[in-house]
């Protein structure tokens, strides 16, 4: 029997059978999760409040060894949050099991429902951006300059606008945000000060859960990193983002982004708020940009990048990138920029 992504269930339970606590564990108890994202299978091991993550492909371009190790640093960095599930093993890469796996702790939980949640959200961004920073940052990147490096990265995917079917209208537009972003217009000054905490990245709110207590988890670390705080607070509740998750889909209002913003200021040192205010319209539009840039992608490649995602999902992605590709929806999204923050 194989999984979607061409992973075998028997290569699975028998590598999970050589960790210690897993040895009894029966080929009956796992039970293949409904697949939510573009990047993971996930299984569940019954009984044992454990969930197996096998990649499908690796986002960061990253061959299956360093994609694992990244991420077990990763889940082990961000466990002191108290807001994401604990690690708890890896599954090396091998026969039936290409990518390799990670398992990692159960979350139980809901999927948040906007905006009432996005508190819960901020203050679960909170936890992961006022733990104490490592002795030493490896394997997780920690750019010098995390603002000049999310620039970067916007420049490297930004071939895919010139790929993609876009009108000329939103091709124009986009050169427009391009040359703003590298003119650096909305920055602070430059002695402005800029934090570095961990960052989670991939914070859209589909991948976080909600539990019975009303807590947030976040549950998505691969591409955890260190970096500026206000990237993650662009990305959780920009269009783009909040758009992404079926089960989520929903849109936010200037008041519903406030009261997140604020909720996360009341949950992190006064400092930290204070020295993250002045960037966050500076990356909210960066951090839009590399969203738009990432779904630009996806609009030319989404078949091939995740191979066997049900259909409904598929269409929904690439009916995400179309929206969210329109000029009248850049127009709306840069309408934000003129907003008080």
């Amino acid at each position: 029997m194989s999984g979607p992504a061409g992973f075998s269930i028997a290569a699975l339970q028998a590598a999970l059978t050589r960790l210690p606590r897993l040895a009894d564990l029966s080929a009956d108890a796992l039970e293949p999760m409904p697949l939510k994202g573009v990047a993971h299978d996930h299984v569940r091991l019954r009984g044992r409040r454990l969930v197996a993550r096998i990649p499908r492909w690796s986002q960061l371009g990253l061959d299956a060894w360093t994609a694992l190790e990244r991420q077990a640093a990763a889940f082990q960095r961000a466990e002191p949050s108290g807001h994401t599930p604990r690690f708890a093993g890896l599954l090396p890469p091998g026969e039936g099991l290409p990518l390799g796996a990670l398992v990692v702790g159960e979350v139980e939980g809901r999927t948040p429902v906007l905006p009432g949640d996005m508190p819960a959200i901020a203050r679960a961004l909170a936890a992961l951006h006022r733990m104490a920073l490592p002795d030493f940052f490896e394997p997780l990147p920690a750019p010098p300059d995390p603002v000049a490096a999310l620039l970067a990265q916007v420049e490297r995917q930004a071939e895919w606008f010139d790929r993609a079917d876009l009108t000329p209208i939103a091709r124009s537009l986009i050169a427009e945000e391009l040359a703003a972003a590298r003119a650096g217009d909305l920055a602070p000054p430059r002695e402005t000060p800029m934090p570095l905490t961990a960052v989670g990245v991939d914070v859209h709110p589909g991948n976080f859960l909600i539990d019975a207590h009303g807590k947030a988890w976040f549950t998505d670390l691969e591409k955890l990193q260190y970096g500026h705080p206000a990237s993650d607070l662009a990305h959780a509740s920009l269009y783009t983002s909040t758009k992404w998750d079926p089960e989520v889909n929903a849109e936010l209002a200037p008041a519903d982004v406030d009261a997140f913003i604020e909720a996360w200021a009341i949950a992190v040192p006064g400092d930290l708020a204070d020295e993250v205010r002045p960037w966050l319209r500076p990356l909210r539009r960066l951090t839009w940009l590399r969203t738009l840039s990432w779904m630009a992608r996806w609009s030319v490649e989404g078949a091939t990048l995740s191979p066997g995602m049900p259909e409904a999902l598929r269409a929904h992605m690439d009916a995400h990138a179309t929206d969210i590709l329109r000029p009248e929806r850049i127009e709306q999204v840069r309408r934000e920029w003129r907003w008080p923050m």
